[in-house]
């Protein structure tokens, strides 16, 4: 995948047309009580190379809205759109890293990764789709595990491959929903510098689902805050001011990081404290 020179240029696809749009969604469920509604004029453009982060308290639709983004659901009122399309269902442009890995635990990482790979390119020759599934595994660190099972490896080698099998397809979106969330802090640090080593070298757009305000002040260029549901909105979105590439203790020692996460603390527990009924 090309190196963007800009991470937050306009996409050079369209012009100045949003890489990917999210206007005015709203997202409504029947219930037996009457509907419900998880999200109400959600607004946010996403520009091409960049990493955004969504944060929120349980139930405020941050997976409702990455769901969107990916296919998986769609919205109630307003549209989404991927270079002036609307996304309508899932496809391999916009791959998914969920925090339980899905894995095929009958499989090899290779067969698992190998698996994707044919799928998306069959015209590829078998010697092709080798290379880019060997590559991909290569780039995480995985050599030495590509004929061992799921059950034979540990949690971070698991995302690790989830990694590898997302990136290996070239989607134009990555979307990561708390993939980290179940990882010790050792192997969660090293997954984040991991991850932000291949952004910059492919800066893929990524939107991230985290609970973790230091996980996202170290690795985005915004993060999005969102209100309590029901009826959730984007409350507040900071820009992320540090330099890249990022240097973990550099960031955290920078006095901005402290008004940041202050930021974010207030919004998250003062002025959008969650309540439970």
């Amino acid at each position: 995948m090309q190196t963007l020179t800009n991470p937050i240029a306009v996409n050079s696809k369209t012009g100045d047309q949003p890489f990917l749009l999210i206007e005015e969604v709203g997202k409504v469920y029947p219930t037996k009580k009457g509907d419900y509604t998880v999200l109400d004029g959600v607004n946010l453009t996403v520009k091409e190379g960049e990493f955004v982060c969504v944060i929120g308290h349980s139930g405020c639709g941050k997976s409702t809205l990455l769901d969107m983004v990916s296919g998986f659901n769609t919205p109630t009122s307003g549209k989404v759109l991927l270079n002036g399309k609307p996304i309508t269902k899932p496809g391999p442009d916009r791959m998914v890293v969920f925090q339980n890995y899905c894995l095929l635990p009958w499989k090899t990482v290779y067969e698992n990764v190998n698996l994707a790979v044919s799928a998306v390119f069959p015209e590829k020759s078998k010697a092709e789709r080798d290379e880019i599934t060997r590559s991909n595994l290569h780039m995480v660190g995985l050599d030495e595990a590509m004929n061992k099972k799921p059950g034979q490896i540990s949690g971070g080698m698991k995302q690790r491959v989830s990694i590898a099998r997302a990136l290996s397809i070239r989607p134009e979106i990555l979307i990561l929903d708390e993939p980290f969330g179940a990882l010790d802090a050792i192997t969660k640090e090293e997954l984040q510098e991991e991850l932000l080593e291949i952004w910059e070298e492919h800066r893929i757009t990524v939107m991230m689902i985290t609970h973790d305000i230091d996980e996202a002040l170290f690795l985005c260029d915004r993060l999005v805050m969102m209100s309590n549901g029901p009826s959730a909105k984007i409350g507040e979105i900071l820009e992320i001011p540090f330099d890249r590439p990022r240097v973990r203790e550099e960031v955290m020692e920078d006095p901005r990081y402290f008004k940041l996460r202050n930021q974010a603390l207030d919004f998250l527990y003062n002025r959008f404290a969650h309540h439970e009924d």
